[in-house]
C-alpha cells in the first residue's frame, strides 16, 4: 500500500487501463480491430490500457458501447475524473496558507449536500469545533507542514462554513470514537470547551451524534476518518493528501462502513455520558488523555 499521492494516482491510471482492456477482450476484439471499430490509432488504444494515457470520457463510451457494458460506463467515467483530481498533495496547497488546505471542501460542495455522513476517529469534526480547538489543531498542523502562519484566517473559513449546520434542510449524522473526546487539541480548558460544545450539538434536531465506546466489541472498524456527501463523494485527509473518491461503487463501500459503525455506537443519554464522563475526567486529570502541544 502506498501513501503517496503520484503514486496512488498512478495506480488509478493503471487500474482504469486494466478494466479497459478486460472489457475489450471479454468482448473478443484485439487492439486493431478495436482501433479500427472507434477510428483511431491501434498504438493509442495500447497506451491508454497500460497507462501511459488517460482516455477521454467519449473514448470510455467507446469501449462500454463495443462491449456491451454500457451499466459500467458511469463507474468508469467517475473513476476517470478521480485519477488525476483525487489526491491533492497538503504541502503543496498549503504553500498558500492553511486556509487553502480547510477549504478543501468547497462551499459549494456545502451548499449542494443535504445529508452528511461524517465517522471520526481521534479528532472532532470542523462544523463542530469551537474556534480555541479549531485554532490549536491549526496552529499544529502550521508547525508540522511548515506553512505562512495565517491561523486566524483559517479558523475564520472554518466558522463561516458551520453556519450550514443552522440553514435547515439537512441532516448531520456523525459517527466518532471515544478515542476523538480525549485527544487534546491545547489546554485542558480548550478540551472542555470542545466537549461543551458537543453536549450542545446533541440538541439539534437536524444532527445525529453516535460515539462508538473504547473496548467495545464491534463488527467493523474504520481505518480513517472519512465525510461522505450525500451519495456523490467521499473526502478523506491523511498527514500528507486530501483524498476525493467519486466512484459509485467505492462510496458505496464507504456507506456500507458507516452502517456498521453506526451500529457499534451508543446514542442519547449513553453518548451524553460518555462526554460528561470526558469532562470528569479533564477536573480530576484522569483517563488516557494525551495532548498535542500547541
Amino acid at each position: 500500500m502506498t501513501t503517496s499521492p503520484s503514486s496512488s494516482a498512478q495506480d488509478g491510471r493503471r487500474a482504469l487501463g486494466h478494466r479497459l482492456r478486460e472489457l475489450r477482450r471479454g468482448a473478443g476484439l484485439t487492439i486493431r480491430t478495436f482501433a479500427e471499430a472507434t477510428g483511431q490509432h491501434f498504438t493509442r488504444v495500447s497506451k491508454i490500457e497500460n497507462a501511459r494515457q488517460l482516455p477521454t470520457v467519449h473514448d470510455i463510451g467507446d469501449w462500454c458501447r463495443l462491449a456491451g457494458a454500457r451499466e459500467q460506463e458511469p463507474d468508469l467515467v467517475a473513476t476517470l475524473h478521480a485519477v488525476d483530481s483525487a489526491y491533492t498533495e497538503h504541502r503543496r496547497e498549503s504553500r498558500a496558507g492553511m486556509k487553502r488546505v480547510l477549504g478543501a471542501h468547497t462551499p459549494q460542495r456545502y451548499e449542494a449536500t443535504t445529508v452528511f455522513r461524517i465517522y471520526e476517529h481521534n479528532v472532532v469534526p470542523g462544523l463542530f469545533q469551537t474556534p480555541e480547538y479549531a485554532a490549536a489543531m491549526v496552529r499544529f498542523w502550521i508547525r508540522f507542514l511548515a506553512t505562512p502562519n495565517d491561523v486566524e484566517d483559517a479558523v475564520a473559513i472554518r466558522m463561516a462554513r458551520q453556519r450550514i449546520v443552522q440553514r435547515g434542510g439537512r441532516r448531520f449524522v456523525i459517527v466518532l470514537e471515544e478515542q476523538a473526546l480525549r485527544t487534546w487539541f491545547g489546554s485542558a480548558e480548550v478540551q472542555a470547551g470542545q466537549l461543551g460544545r458537543l453536549l450542545e450539538v446533541m440538541a439539534l434536531p437536524q444532527v445525529s451524534l453516535g460515539i462508538i465506546p473504547l473496548m467495545r466489541e464491534r463488527g467493523g472498524v474504520g481505518s480513517a476518518g472519512f465525510w461522505i456527501f450525500d451519495d456523490d463523494l467521499v473526502a478523506l485527509e491523511t498527514p500528507t493528501a486530501s483524498i476525493q473518491v467519486s466512484q459509485p461503487a467505492e462510496i458505496g463501500l464507504y456507506a456500507r462502513m458507516f452502517e456498521e459503525l453506526k451500529r457499534s455506537a451508543v446514542y442519547g443519554r449513553e453518548a451524553r455520558q460518555l462526554i460528561v464522563t470526558a469532562l470528569d475526567d479533564l477536573d480530576h486529570r484522569q483517563g488516557p488523555a494525551r495532548e498535542v502541544q500547541t
